[in-house]
């Protein structure tokens, strides 16, 4: 596809080339996915919103008519990909954000057997499922974009959260290994890892903190601040920004890789 770049001024517009197409979100109505759900839509490309909560779902719907289509549920709960799939039935999927809550917080030590089986179905599974669900449908379209919602953990572990130090590697791995099978069939995956915004999903890092050191919520915050090289959480506006550009046809040379979304967090080289 040709790009398309307007200059107004000295502002450098970019068309993304969203128009019309049908991105799956998951996660829709918080955090990250909400706000890739709102970018997407504000370019002009229709959402599949996935979510738990019917209502918050409604109002998106309710906030941009003929645009989102909603499924209610926990997508990483057995036969719910399925589900979805049937819902969908034959539309065109151009694009997925792979995208879901983590695994609660804990230690090495306190995390148990359950607690692992539990991660490999939440972190793990589900999305081996909605991938091999939806590729071949990409793959006969010759175009397709995924972007797996992971972790900055994925480059640095990050204390507290062994379960998703562990299972988002073995996402990763599935997902570098899979790029390279369908590459030449116009289909890219990337793995994008956050690393500490002002999300919901923090609040379970600052809870387990202040536990841990009987410091208040507040400055368990803080402490985490402390550690981005720009001082400051990131938003999930900042987030969407750049999967909405994995999510377009201009990332088509870009696949297999995981990228850092962290203000500085992350001090290794790759």
């Amino acid at each position: 596809m040709d790009q398309i770049v307007l200059i107004i001024g000295k502002t450098v517009v970019m068309n993304l080339q969203l128009q019309d197409q049908h991105f799956i979100v998951g996660g829709a109505t918080s955090g990250f996915g909400k706000a890739v759900a709102e970018a997407l839509l504000a370019e002009g490309a229709n959402v599949i919103a996935i979510a738990r909560t019917e209502e918050k779902l409604q109002e998106l719907q309710q906030s941009h008519p003929y645009k989102v289509e909603i499924f209610v549920g926990d997508i990483t709960s057995p036969g719910a990909v399925q589900a979805l799939k049937k819902q969908l039935g034959n539309k065109r999927v151009d694009g997925m954000l792979v995208n879901a809550g983590g695994p609660p917080a804990m230690t090495a030590l306190e995390a148990g057997l359950q607690d692992w089986d539990r991660a490999y179905e939440q972190v793990l599974r589900w999305k081996i499922d909605m991938v091999q669900t939806f590729l071949p449908g990409m793959i006969e379209h010759n175009y397709g974009r995924i972007v797996f919602v992971e972790s900055a953990s994925v480059k640095q572990p990050m204390e507290n959260l062994v379960l998703s130090n562990a299972m988002r590697l073995a996402v990763v791995g599935y997902a570098k290994t899979l790029s390279q099978e369908v590459a030449h069939e116009g289909v890219t995956l990337n793995i994008m890892a956050p690393g500490y915004h002002a999300t919901s999903a923090m609040e379970r890092l600052f809870k387990k903190k202040s536990e841990q050191t009987g410091i208040s919520i507040d400055d368990a915050m803080l402490q985490y601040v402390s550690q981005t090289r720009v001082g400051f959480l990131g938003a999930a506006e900042d987030f969407a920004s750049l999967a909405l550009w994995l999510l377009s046809p201009h990332s088509r040379y870009l696949t297999g890789q995981t990228i850092s979304v962290d203000g500085g967090v992350i001090k290794g080289t790759f």
